[in-house]
């Protein structure tokens, strides 16, 4: 029994190490942009909520961006209790690039991040605009970012997105925030997002430049009002629509939003973890046999079976610790992390499980201090 344990979690790395689009790398990155083809016009929309101890840092990075055309970031406060609009409009004397709206009431069917989102893409600004930036309120770019998105659009392509540096310093965070990106890139292999052959589509919300063709064809967020993995079906819709997409990792941008515990880290996990299984009890079941197959697997052929059963087993666990390697260089932790994976890999299962008991008890999604129910409107249908 542990021999076919070890041998199939072993054929399993081998399939996920060669054949699922080297999700592994630590890649693509863009290139700099050093100028584009002509000047643009570019509306940044920043939906935030109670995002005052970042969004000062955030928004002055936008507004110095290096960009050949016209700039207008349009932030969004969806109802803040601390002091997040008045924070934004003070900017905004400063300089008059920065709009700053103040949030309408939540609509039903709508979750508060897309509301914001639509909220601000009615401005003229935003209509206007060749290309529009979404990203969050704790994203803080470097200067030639912007310039870097536009350039690597001009190549045919109408979504740019990347999964921004996450915050990585804390101890839950050196633990968690690896394997999140890690977990992200083996469920949508960048290199599939980007082949149009495939029907593979996803992005990551910290960073996502979309052409205003694009979002007009998608008809913005509308479609998607309702969901709480709002990049990830943004892509979808770009995609199914004929256009070209690319996702990358940031070398421009970083977030500044940290988990300091590892209860932030459970939230974080659980909020979205059984949207992502379309909250469904059937693939609930197929990801816990999943994961314990290729994650826990290995270690338990290795530690307890004998001869050939161990060595399939440390064979596999020794290939789910190399694919790590890229993702824990691109964080600077310790290589040896590498081998804790099958453990880390227990908590965010034992996360999604929560994600599962939550919403069973008709307690939906929690963002914010704003509850939403366990299937919206959207969702159901």
């Amino acid at each position: 029994m542990l021999l076919l344990l070890g041998s199939l979690s072993a054929a399993i790395w081998l399939w996920l190490l060669f054949f699922q689009g080297r999700f592994w790398l630590s890649g693509p990155t863009l290139a700099d942009a050093p100028r584009l083809p002509a000047p643009v016009r570019v509306a940044v929309v920043v939906p935030a909520r109670d995002e005052a101890e970042h969004a000062e840092q955030a928004l002055r990075s936008l507004l110095a961006q290096q960009l050949d055309g016209e700039l207008c970031v349009i932030l969004v406060d969806d109802n803040s209790g601390d002091g997040t609009g008045d924070l934004a409009r003070r900017i905004a004397e400063e300089d008059p690039r920065l709009r700053v709206v103040a949030g309408e009431a939540l609509p039903p069917g709508w979750s508060g991040k897309l509301w914001a989102v639509a909220q601000g893409l009615r401005r003229p600004e935003a209509r206007e605009a060749d290309y529009v930036l979404l990203t969050d309120a704790d994203i803080v770019h470097s200067p030639a970012h912007l310039r870097a998105l536009i350039g690597k659009a001009a190549d045919q392509l109408d979504l740019v997105s990347e999964m921004v540096r996450l915050h990585c310093e804390t101890a839950a965070e050196r633990a968690m925030i690896p394997a999140f990106v890690f977990f992200f890139q083996m469920l949508y292999p960048f290199a599939w997002v980007g082949d149009r052959t495939r029907r593979t589509a996803a992005a990551a919300g910290g960073t996502l430049l979309i052409s205003r063709r694009a979002l007009d064809a998608v008809h913005g967020v509308d479609r998607i009002r309702g969901e709480l993995i709002d990049d990830v079906a943004m892509a979808q819709q770009v995609k199914a629509a004929g256009y070209g997409i690319w996702l990358g990792h940031a070398e421009h941008a970083v977030s500044a939003r940290i988990y300091a515990g590892f209860g932030d880290t459970w939230s974080m996990i659980a909020r979205t973890a059984y949207v992502q299984l379309r909250y469904s009890p059937l693939l609930l079941a197929a990801t816990c046999v999943g994961m314990l197959l290729v994650f826990a697997g290995p270690v338990i052929a290795a530690a307890a079976g004998s001869g050939m059963a161990r060595w399939t087993g440390l064979a596999a666990w020794l290939m789910m610790a190399a694919a790590f390697q890229p993702t824990l260089r691109r964080y600077r932790c310790s290589s040896f992390r590498g081998l804790v994976l099958p453990g880390i890999a227990m908590f965010y299962l034992a996360a999604t499980c929560g994600s599962a008991a939550r919403f069973c008890r008709g307690k939906g999604g929690n963002w914010k201090n704003r509850d939403y129910p366990a299937r919206s409107e959207t969702n159901r249908a």
